[in-house]
């Protein structure tokens, strides 16, 4: 007798019916809600990894995370990300450091130079050439 994997209420059920419905689901949460309505149908973990192409230690992560959580396994949790070091004052200042006059023995800013300058003048403790460039890029 094959084990049931995942039982899904039938509200829940129908939820992932209309996902596949909609048909404009990213491929994570297609693989996700397939595997969760299949391994519902009573399939194996081996079966489902043929049909779905998810490997069965997702599957059973999925699973997990859905008697926990449930439909909000379907998708992926945000990231907190880099935090930004620049403010919108201090790029406003590096962009009016470059309509500046160069430096005496230069005949133009480049962005090295303004990283160097930014950090003499104490805009900030620290910038690479390529923020610089960034920044540039955005506010032309």
């Amino acid at each position: 007798m094959k084990k049931q994997h995942v039982e899904l209420t039938a509200e829940d059920e129908l939820k992932l019916e209309e996902l596949l419905r909609k048909g404009s689901l990213k491929t994570r949460v297609f693989k996700r809600v397939m595997s969760l309505l299949e391994l519902n149908k009573g399939k194996t973990y081996k079966e489902v990894v043929e049909i779905v192409r998810l490997s069965r230690t997702s599957q059973t992560k999925l699973v997990a995370k859905y008697k926990s959580e449930g439909l909000n396994c379907l998708y992926d949790q945000a990231r907190p990300g880099r935090p930004i070091s620049i403010t919108p004052e201090q790029k406003d200042k590096i962009t009016l450091l470059s309509l500046e006059e160069t430096p005496e023995g230069y005949s133009q800013w480049s962005v090295r130079l303004l990283a160097d300058k930014v950090v003499e003048l104490g805009y900030c403790d620290s910038i690479s050439h390529t923020q610089v460039h960034h920044i540039l890029k955005k506010r032309k």
